[in-house]
């Protein structure tokens, strides 16, 4: 439908995201804890795609041509608000060049135990507060692990449903399981115990060489424990986790982006043709 009025009613979860968004907590906080926005066409046709509700879409006349294959698609009754984009952006509060926003319906996020039973490897992450690193992460995840691949998000980690991890992750965010631990570091301790190698990634120049470390996905489950940029892993962590890898650098470089090393990571314990 033709949208010119600010005051809609069904415009209201997209206004002042610029703002609204960035306050948002997993707990739901602010009220829109139980919703996400899907940004830009790529993000929104894996929304589509996807197991979770679309609940509307707010959308300039040029995207709605090339996305009326997918729109059409949606449940019938999806309201589908159509904006210019000077009106779009005056409701969102941001400059809305990528044309589309979707919102969808989070639901319950999945339990640590049935996430760990069902996974053949899992990235474990702690204290990932930079939206660009995790959605990286899920992307990473997506490309180079095996299938049932899942992730666990430990304390002080970002939201990956946040709209700037859900843009980096290319909506990949959308294809996998995600669990919040609960019981830090003894979670690491339960995924290990359910069947799982765990990995702590770390440059201290006593961890074991990650080409040294003859493992595949299959028959053996791995989970690939990251901390953040500077910090790294906790001692606890470190200290639950079945091994300690590290990449070997040239001289003068510290440490990667953990983006790029856990690409790093799983392109060399992982083998993508072998699934």
């Amino acid at each position: 439908m033709p949208v010119e009025d600010l005051s809609h009613p069904g415009l209201e979860p997209y206004r002042d995201q610029k703002d609204a968004w960035l306050r948002v907590q997993r707990d739901g906080g602010t009220g829109l804890g139980g919703f996400f926005l899907a940004e830009g066409e790529i993000v929104a046709r894996e929304l589509f795609a996807s197991r979770f509700k679309v609940c509307s879409v707010l959308i300039t006349p040029t995207r709605l041509l090339s996305m009326r294959d997918a729109i059409e698609q949606l449940p019938a009754g999806t309201p589908v608000y159509v904006a210019q984009r000077g009106v779009a952006e005056a409701i969102v509060g941001f400059d809305m060049h990528r044309g589309v926003l979707a919102l969808g319906e989070r639901g319950n996020e999945g339990a640590l135990l049935s996430i760990i039973k069902a996974a053949r490897c899992l990235l474990v992450l702690e204290g990932l507060s930079n939206h660009d690193n995790v959605g990286s992460l899920y992307r990473s995840l997506s490309a180079l692990g095996p299938t049932r691949s899942a992730v666990v998000l430990g304390p002080g980690c970002a939201d990956p449903f946040y709209r700037k991890s859900l843009r980096v992750s290319m909506g990949h965010v959308l294809r996998l399981s995600t669990a919040w631990a609960a019981d830090w570091p003894g979670d690491v301790r339960r995924i290990e115990a359910a069947g799982f190698r765990t990995l702590a990634l770390t440059p201290n120049a006593g961890a074991d060489a990650i080409r040294d470390a003859d493992l595949r996905c299959p028959p053996e489950r791995i989970a690939l424990v990251l901390g953040a940029e500077g910090t790294g892993l906790t001692d606890g962590v470190l200290s639950a986790a079945t091994q300690q890898l590290r990449i070997p650098m040239n001289d003068g470089v510290d440490s990667l982006n953990v983006g790029v090393a856990a690409a790093v990571a799983l392109a060399q314990l992982c083998v993508p043709d072998a699934y």
